[in-house]
């Protein structure tokens, strides 16, 4: 399973989700993210918009940025 979240250090949404995936034991990588909101080519890349958190499940082509969302995606879908 490959699970990538695109985090910013510090932000308390990014946390939030690092938990939730934490507490369901559910393995994944963080991409770190530049503070400067125009410098986040990355995340646009993957999700057309540069806010975080942005998470990318590649095994079943997901890929989602609303923190609620995510939240429900992990406790419903990964775990």
């Amino acid at each position: 399973m490959t699970i990538t979240l695109y985090a910013l250090d510090g932000c308390p949404a990014c946390e939030r989700v690092m938990e939730t995936l934490d507490a369901n034991e559910i393995e994944y990588e963080v991409h770190w993210v530049d503070a400067l909101f125009s410098e986040r080519d990355e995340v646009k890349a993957v999700s057309e918009q540069r806010g975080v958190p942005v998470l990318e499940d590649d095994d079943r082509s997901v890929v989602m940025a609303n923190t609620d969302r995510i939240i429900e995606y992990v406790e419903t879908t990964l775990a």
